[in-house]
């Protein structure tokens, strides 16, 4: 559950930049966004680990 608030906090932490991005055309707010994806990309592959690992450990 850890992994799972981190995801939800580094979402919440690039909206701004998203909006810079989006409506604003800063370019540099794009590159922390795509930075900030590939963060949650990898958080969420360690979740669904981790998920796999504690349901087939139930059984």
């Amino acid at each position: 559950m850890e992994k799972f608030e981190k995801v939800k906090e580094l979402v919440s932490a690039i909206e701004a930049d998203a909006t810079k991005f989006y409506d604003g055309g800063v370019a540099a707010a794009g590159t922390r966004v795509r930075k900030a994806m590939q963060d949650l990309k990898v958080l969420a592959q360690e979740i669904r680990a981790e998920v796999t690992e504690k349901k087939n450990s139930s059984k």
